[in-house]
C-alpha cells in the first residue's frame, strides 16, 4: 500500500508533459487486412492492430457474409510517438489509392480504400492528407474520406496471419502483385514510414 501510495505521489509531481499520452485509434481499410495489419505492424508507434469489417449495415459480418461491408484494420496508436495525420500519410503510401474496384487481385467493394475517422480532428487531418496525395500524384483518390461507424472484429484466425501463416502469406502478398502496384504508383515514396518487413 505504502509503494503504491508513493507511485500516486510520484507521477501527481510530474509535469503534464511527461505523463504518457492516451492511445488513439484509427480505422483503415486497404484491400485485404491481412496486408494492412502487416505494414501498420511495422509503423513506429503502433501499439495494437485488429482486422474486423466495417462500413456496412449487416448486423454481426463474418468472412462469409459481409455485404455492404469493406475488410478494415482498427490501429491503436500512441500519439506521443506518431500522430494521426502522420498514420494516414504512411497508410495511403501502402495501397493503390487511385484504384476504386478494389486492391490488386481482390476486386470488389469489400477490397475497396477507406479512411474511417473519429472525430471532427481526424475528418480535416485525413481530408488535409488525401488532398496532399492527390496533388503529389497528379490524380483524383478513390480512397474514401468518411465517418467512422460500427467496428465488428474478425475471426480469430484472420488475426496476426501474416505471423502466424508467414509462407502462405508471403505467397499471397506476391502473387497479388501489391507491392510491385504500390511501388508504381508510389514510386520512392511507397511504404515510406514502414519498418522493412
Amino acid at each position: 500500500m505504502f509503494a503504491r501510495a508513493a507511485l500516486a505521489l510520484s507521477l501527481a509531481s510530474l509535469p503534464l508533459a511527461s505523463l504518457p499520452a492516451a492511445a488513439e485509434t484509427a480505422i483503415f481499410a486497404g484491400g485485404c487486412f491481412w496486408c494492412v495489419e502487416s505494414d501498420m505492424d511495422h509503423v513506429a508507434g503502433v501499439t495494437s492492430t485488429v482486422s474486423g469489417y466495417s462500413g456496412g449495415t449487416l448486423k454481426n459480418p463474418t468472412y462469409q457474409n459481409h455485404e455492404g461491408h469493406r475488410e478494415v484494420l482498427e490501429v491503436e496508436f500512441d500519439p506521443a510517438k506518431v500522430s494521426y495525420a502522420e498514420l494516414v500519410t504512411i497508410f495511403l503510401r501502402t495501397i493503390d489509392p487511385t484504384d476504386g474496384g478494389g486492391q490488386f487481385c481482390d476486386r470488389g467493394h469489400a477490397y475497396t480504400t477507406a479512411i474511417y475517422t473519429i472525430g471532427d480532428a481526424q475528418l480535416a487531418a485525413a481530408q488535409k492528407a488525401k488532398a496532399d496525395a492527390e496533388a503529389q500524384l497528379g490524380q483524383k483518390l478513390a480512397t474514401e474520406v468518411t465517418p467512422a461507424g460500427e467496428f465488428t472484429t474478425a475471426e480469430d484466425y484472420h488475426q496476426n496471419y501474416y505471423k502466424v501463416n508467414p509462407a502462405r502469406y508471403k505467397y499471397y502478398r506476391f502473387a497479388c502483385g501489391r507491392d510491385d502496384r504500390v511501388k508504381q504508383v508510389w514510386g520512392a515514396e511507397a511504404y515510406k514510414g514502414i519498418a522493412a518487413h
